[in-house]
């Protein structure tokens, strides 16, 4: 695993902005900030690492430029220097940037990024609520965002909003894809796509203190 984290390093060395973002990686020509291919997914697989003390406060500083640079509503740019305000996923945007936040709280202790973490999740909370039923890009993703901070603070506010994504797919979403009015998926049985996401969701909703975004939270 060290050879990795020697790599990941490196790159991202190659590509910060010295001064400003001490790292920084590029997929297909852009500089995603999201968890399923950019900034959020490689600092929270790099905090599961042992990392020597220079790699953490690059790591560190990596997650405050990131929240330094949201927009003004609270949720993040998809890539860097978009200036769209429109995706609240896992994938892109607030939901995914939250999960990571909330591992930075655990592992370093920092209220800042507590703060963060809490401050990401109000946005997914007024605007998460999608027209998918997906763990990548759908309600079932975002749910884990509460489940996240429900276990970070034990809050029961984040539980009654787990409870509260969760009971509207399984009142309204198989009714509303029939009616074209939700997007099942392109895969509508997959776990990231579809109603395996959903169904997965489900099941954590049993013992939400154990609940953990599949493949991403360990």
């Amino acid at each position: 695993m060290r050879s990795v984290v020697d790599e990941v390093i490196t790159a991202g060395r190659q590509l910060g902005h010295k001064g400003r973002c001490p790292l920084m990686y590029e997929w297909h020509g852009k500089k995603y900030w999201g968890a399923a291919h950019g900034l959020a997914g490689i600092m929270h697989v790099l905090m599961d690492m042992e990392l020597k003390p220079d790699e953490v406060e690059e790591v560190k500083g990596t997650l405050r430029y990131m929240i330094s640079n949201r927009f003004p509503s609270g949720n993040y740019p998809s890539s860097e220097g978009s200036e769209n305000d429109r995706l609240v996923h896992w994938c892109h945007g607030a939901p995914g940037v939250t999960l990571t936040l909330v591992k930075a709280a655990e592992v370093f202790g920092d209220k800042e990024f507590l703060q963060a973490a809490v401050d990401s999740g109000e946005v997914v909370w007024k605007r998460g609520l999608l027209k998918r039923v997906g763990i990548c890009h759908g309600i079932s993703g975002n749910t884990y965002v509460f489940l996240s901070l429900y276990r970070l603070t034990g809050n029961e506010k984040y539980l009654y909003r787990a409870k509260a994504f969760t009971c509207f797919l399984l009142d309204r979403a198989q009714k509303l894809i029939s009616e074209g009015k939700m997007h099942g998926g392109d895969r509508p049985h997959s776990l990231f796509e579809g109603l395996g996401g959903m169904a997965y969701t489900c099941l954590d909703m049993v013992d939400p203190q154990m609940a953990k975004f599949p493949g991403y939270e360990l």
